[in-house]
């Protein structure tokens, strides 16, 4: 697909990884729209940059991702690329008693609810552009959980596997499904990661994906090096000696 002209959606564009995809994007000549639910991050998103428009969301309400949508088509008809990006993290304590659910909560109707109920708002929308494309953001901890984040953990994996059933069930239309699956990336996303050794730095990140991006048969994962050993695990027989590793070294 094309990697101009587009008229693209990002959610969870007032920050990180999100507000530097959006940005990157609009630069190749795409009108962008960045949404979430702090619009003062939103307009910073887009300040000083024609073509780039900000609409709030909240991902978690279902009514709100209704009027959301319906609002988006008819102000954006051309529409034609859904970033799936806005996501919570946080540790949980399985240990306590009684175990407090609302992180689990939270974290499964954002990052989980969050994302089917937008796409099945939009899609029939994407389904009748010439082409489209469908980005869903997970992550390295897809394929390794990190114990101290099993929600976050487990939601990524939910979304890593409804994007390979969206792709098998979409194949024969004009909307391309590509996952996205970062490693640590030294953003906002939880307290202090914003430079926590270890973590890949932002900018080195965004210019990764963007290689990727801009490959004319992008990958249906785009994964960066960093997070392949975390993708490949399994498959390498070390899953054991990796979860161990990501685990014992975690600082958060």
């Amino acid at each position: 697909m094309k990697t101009s002209g587009n008229t693209i959606l990002m959610t969870g564009g007032g920050s990180g990884i999100g507000r530097e995809l959006a940005r990157e994007f609009h630069a190749l000549g795409n009108t962008v729209i960045v949404a979430g639910r702090t619009a003062s991050s939103l307009d910073e998103t887009i300040a000083g940059r024609e073509g780039m428009h900000a609409r709030t969301l909240d991902v978690q309400d279902g009514d709100d991702i209704a009027r959301f949508a319906k609002a988006l088509i008819a102000d954006f008809p051309e529409l034609n690329v859904l970033f799936n990006n806005a996501g919570v993290m946080a540790k949980e304590d399985w240990l306590a008693d009684p175990v407090d659910l609302s992180v689990a909560e939270a974290t499964v109707a954002t990052n989980i609810l969050g994302p089917m109920r937008l796409t099945a708002a939009l899609l029939p929308h994407l389904r009748a552009q010439p082409a489209a494309r469908l980005v869903n953001v997970t992550s390295g901890l897809a394929f390794v959980p990190l114990a101290h984040t099993p929600a976050y953990s487990a939601s990524k994996a939910a979304m890593h596997a409804w994007t390979q059933s969206l792709r098998y069930q979409l194949q024969d239309t004009s909307v391309e499904v590509i996952e996205l699956a970062p490693p640590g990336v030294q953003t906002g996303l939880t307290p202090g990661q914003e430079t926590r050794e270890g973590y890949m730095p932002l900018a080195d990140f965004i210019a990764e994906t963007m290689e990727s991006f801009g490959i004319e048969d992008t990958p249906a994962e785009v994964c960066v090096q960093r997070a392949k050993l975390l993708r490949g695990a399994e498959a390498s027989g070390n899953f054991d000696q990796v979860f161990k590793m990501l685990n014992d070294s975690y600082q958060g």
